[in-house]
């Protein structure tokens, strides 16, 4: 189990966040309802949507070597 209030912990935090904005951008009912505002709180998400899209292979890339250290050298 990962703790919240770790370094690896963040990490993993983000790259979660950052890959479920970017599954709910695709859903069509979703994506007009929870990213359709681009600043303040709401914000956040349409900003982690647009990182998971235009980045998608680093943060793939880091979603692997992230779920290989939490599962083997952790």
């Amino acid at each position: 189990m990962t703790n919240v209030y770790s370094f690896d912990g963040i990490l993993v935090f983000g790259l979660l966040f950052i890959c479920t904005c970017a599954y709910l951008k695709k859903v069509p009912r979703l994506k007009n309802w929870l990213l359709s505002e681009k600043r303040g709180i709401w914000g956040v998400f349409y900003k982690g949507a647009v990182i998971g899209t235009r980045l998608h292979l680093p943060v793939a890339l880091s979603c692997l070597s992230m779920a290989f250290y939490v599962l083997f050298i952790k």
